[in-house]
């Protein structure tokens, strides 16, 4: 049997949770910050969980997690 190939994009930007579960930043900190608030900021900083319907397709881009 062959290996398969980790993404290493998303290996970069996702990882994985002790339960096996894949964690993801929120989107929109990167640039045009002074016009949000410091409360919104703050809540960008966390992680959440990606979608149950998104699994199929990172376990197979992080077969190795």
């Amino acid at each position: 049997m062959y290996k398969l190939k980790t993404s290493k994009s998303v290996s970069k930007r996702f990882k994985i949770s002790s339960s096996g579960k894949f964690l993801r930043h929120y989107s929109c900190k990167s640039h045009l910050l002074q016009k949000k608030s410091s409360n919104r900021k703050r809540k960008l900083r966390r992680t959440i969980l990606i979608d149950y319907c998104d699994n199929g397709s990172f376990n197979y881009t992080l077969p190795y997690k």
